[in-house]
């Protein structure tokens, strides 16, 4: 993932750039009847990590719907939360074991339909994260289909025999596939029924079979017994991988090192995601499906848009992978607007996540982290921002001695401080994981108090986003800049923005044509006056 961000920074050849802004934009973008989920910015909530209510050092539901408050004060529109079904937590929830309940960790189906309805009341949409893929082993779909060869739900899950032994070798995977969140096999062998299962992640993770449609219906029922409550929509964990070939070939001895997850992309999927578009589209209102596909070839995601039937959102990845330099984003940025641009499928956006360290981490400095959310949230598509991001948390130091993911993230998953002092607003008890650095100063409390803090910017940031319909749906132009300035504009119908972002740690002269005033800049500096043509040390502004 490394390399390729490398490569995305090396092959592509800088421009000739004029030292002048032409603020000329390309075409104007149809405001139309666009759906919600293109001009809302998404806040991603990691339940365990958002707030405790009950003391248990655990974050859970009535801590999310205390904190809806906080998202309406902020100006997003819609919260997708992260797994909070019962499960063992090998994977933090991401291994199922009931996917029509709430694990008591987190609380009761009755505290969520609370939470649910105290969102829509202020307006906020929820998403929430379904994991189709694979399941837990402690699922009771799994203990049925692993009890014995002739157990009805037996082909749920993917069950072969052994591949023929080279070597003297008794057992062998039925491929050569390797897992995620361990690098082993992709295979475990079950002793009960001398049969090999698939796991694409952990062991306690088998994949579903979704040749089998006893499968797809009973995932589909998981769908609508949650749009049954009124739920805007899923973000569908690794969806890219539940369509496989049942021939399950060998990779090639190049690719086989690589956990097949990050590059398994069969065609059979397209039409499963049809069917889960069929789903949501059976229910009244705009509700969205978000897809976690985790391909490192834009040309790749974007076939899982369909032709209109398929995603209506696919996580973008690289930018996770790129350094924070102009000439890598500019091609990142180039990439994504041609590619989906020609399909007409609609961008996402995104700088940290729970799977990976935060943005404030990566580029090293709180300068950057603030330019950083200019650019996140005045490109063309749709933002999804991490809890804790608008507090410009850094990852925790979590020593690999008391590390609890078998993915080594940890460090992005610390619990968010709400107030300063022992327990920064979750209780007396000691967190799940160590809390982030600076905890006291880096809490909410703290930093609504201080008007020049970045949270005052994320809101600044998003109440402009709100108030431009340029910056919500326009369209989108790259512009010449000098060297270590990125710069684009914003237009639909007769509103537009300009966007300029320094990279450089110097001042840079940066003259646009036309008057223009500072609407917001990343560091407070000038908003409100006219701009005057040069650009701060890794400053970044809005202008309109």
């Amino acid at each position: 993932m490394s390399e390729d961000a490398a490569r995305i920074s090396r092959g592509f050849a800088r421009r000739p750039r004029a030292r002048l802004l032409s603020g000329v934009g390309g075409d104007v973008a149809s405001s139309g009847a666009a759906p919600w989920w293109q001009s809302a910015v998404v806040y991603q909530i990691y339940p365990r990590s958002f707030r405790d209510t009950d003391g248990d050092g655990v974050g859970d539901l009535e801590g999310v719907r205390r904190g809806l408050d906080h998202l309406v004060w902020l100006g997003v529109d819609a919260l997708w939360l992260s797994p909070f079904y019962p499960s063992p937590m090998r994977d933090f929830g991401y291994d199922v074991t009931d996917y029509c309940a709430v694990d008591p960790r987190f609380g009761t189906l009755a505290g969520f339909d609370r939470l649910l309805a105290d969102a829509h009341a202020r307006g906020l949409r929820v998403v929430l994260d379904w994991v189709p893929n694979h399941t837990s082993d402690q699922h009771p779909w799994f203990v049925e289909s692993r009890a014995s060869r002739a157990s009805p739900r037996r082909d749920w899950y993917v069950w072969r025999d052994s591949a023929p032994g080279r070597g003297g070798a008794l057992r062998r995977p039925p491929n050569n596939w390797r897992a995620a969140l361990g690098g082993g096999p992709a295979w475990t062998w079950d002793e009960t029924t001398g049969q090999w299962y698939l796991h694409l992640f952990l062991a306690a993770q088998p994949d579903l079979d979704w040749t089998n449609p006893a499968v797809v219906q009973a995932m589909h029922d998981t769908l609508r017994f949650w749009l049954d409550r009124g739920v805007d929509g899923f973000r569908m964990d690794v969806v890219h991988c539940i369509g496989k070939d049942p021939a399950l070939p060998d990779l090639p001895p190049g690719l086989a090192s690589i956990p097949v997850a990050a590059q398994h992309d069969d065609p059979r999927t397209l039409a499963l995601l049809r069917g889960l578009r069929a789903v949501l589209e059976g229910y009244p209102g705009e509700r969205v499906m978000i897809g976690e596909v985790v391909l490192f070839s834009t040309a790749q995601v974007a076939r899982y848009y369909g032709h209109g039937d398929g995603l209506h959102l696919a996580f973008n990845f690289l930018p996770l992978y790129a350094p924070w330099e102009e000439g890598a984003w500019r091609a990142r940025i180039a990439e994504v607007e041609a590619t989906l641009g020609a399909q007409g499928a609609w961008p996402t956006w995104v700088l940290s996540n729970h799977d990976n360290a935060r943005h404030r981490t990566r580029y090293g400095s709180e300068m950057r982290a603030r330019a950083a959310a200019v650019l996140l949230l005045t490109l063309r598509g749709t933002p999804f921002l991490y809890a804790g991001e608008e507090l410009g948390l850094e990852d925790a130091q979590v020593p690999s001695t008391h590390g609890l993911d078998p993915g080594g993230r940890d460090g992005s998953r610390a619990p968010i401080p709400w107030e300063s002092g022992p327990g920064h607003g979750w209780g007396h008890a000691s967190p799940w994981l160590p809390w982030p650095p600076d905890a006291d100063n880096r809490c909410i409390t703290a930093m609504r108090a201080d008007a020049g803090s970045i949270l005052h910017l994320y809101r600044r940031l998003l109440r402009a986003r709100r108030g431009s319909p340029a910056l919500g749906l326009g369209s989108f132009t790259a512009l010449a800049a000098p060297p270590g300035v990125l710069a684009f504009r914003r237009e639909l119908a007769d509103d537009a923005r300009l966007v300029l972002i320094n990279f450089a740690a110097r001042e840079i002269a940066c003259p646009v044509t036309g008057a223009w005033s500072v609407e917001v800049a990343s560091d407070g500096r000038g908003e409100g006056h006219s701009y005057r043509g040069t650009l701060g040390a890794e400053q970044a502004v809005v202008l309109r």
